[in-house]
């Protein structure tokens, strides 16, 4: 029986896909990026273990608001892709049951073709975290290098996946003008991109970061003004991208 490890869950989202979602959170992830929110989710050896079967459990009784507001469940992080098999049996589980699937997911895929194309099969929308399509800067934000997330973006243009890309804006990161038009260029030929969210920096998960002795870098930011937000959906709004603030 196939289990994975689960970092939290949370009913009634409404920021994390179409219509109200039921949200499982997974526990591991190989990114470090400087403004994670869920410090704790970075060991994949904790949270709490648990059968499909165990989660169904908790999202049926949700299952009338998914079908009433055209919402479902959300698999995030932490890094789901991690845990391929066990998303993969989740959601051919909420299939058979009628239920919405969406993946949550920063796209750091290595050598896991054969497990993705099954959790592709079975997935409905794909939320897909950029978080710099400038490689060197990524480096410095992640620790990571960004063409594992740009790959799986072309592969989910390939196999015309539903896609929301999600772009959070950090003030001294993200929220240059290069930058964006870089990713609005790297995007614009993607028809199967629904839409990209612009997300502003916020510094809500950094007590985590202090409860595990580590420094937060990024204690001096400020979230991006208003002003900025709105430059940058221009930004991509020029390559007839649409956006949501």
């Amino acid at each position: 029986m196939v289990t994975g490890r689960v970092h939290s869950v949370e009913s009634c989202g409404t920021f994390d896909g179409p219509g109200i979602r039921f949200i499982v959170f997974m526990q591991g992830c190989l990114m470090r990026c400087k403004y994670c929110h869920n410090r704790d989710s970075w060991d994949e050896d904790a949270g709490d273990e648990m059968t499909v079967e165990q989660v169904l459990e908790q999202v049926r009784p949700y299952k009338h608001f998914f079908k009433s507001s055209g919402g479902g469940i959300t698999v995030s992080g932490g890094e789901p892709i991690l845990q391929a098999e066990f998303v993969t049996a989740l959601f051919t589980a909420c299939k058979q049951e009628g239920i919405h699937t969406t993946l949550d997911t920063n796209g750091f895929i290595r050598g896991q073709d054969e497990k993705m194309d099954a959790l592709m099969q079975v997935t409905d929308l794909v939320l897909l975290d950029l978080k710099q399509i400038q490689d060197k800067i990524h480096i410095d934000l992640t620790k990571v290098s960004n063409r594992y997330a740009l790959s799986f973006a072309r592969h989910l243009q390939k196999i015309n996946k539903p896609v929301w890309i999600r772009y959070v804006i950090v003030p001294g990161y993200t929220d240059d003008q290069l930058s964006a038009q870089l990713l609005a260029e790297f995007l614009h030929p993607m028809d199967n991109v629904v839409h990209i969210e612009l997300l502003p920096y916020h510094s809500i998960g950094a007590y985590k970061w202090q409860q595990y002795g580590d420094t937060y870098e990024l204690a001096h930011i400020h979230p991006p003004s208003q002003l900025t937000m709105q430059q940058l959906k221009k930004t991509f709004n020029i390559y007839g991208l649409k956006v949501v603030l």
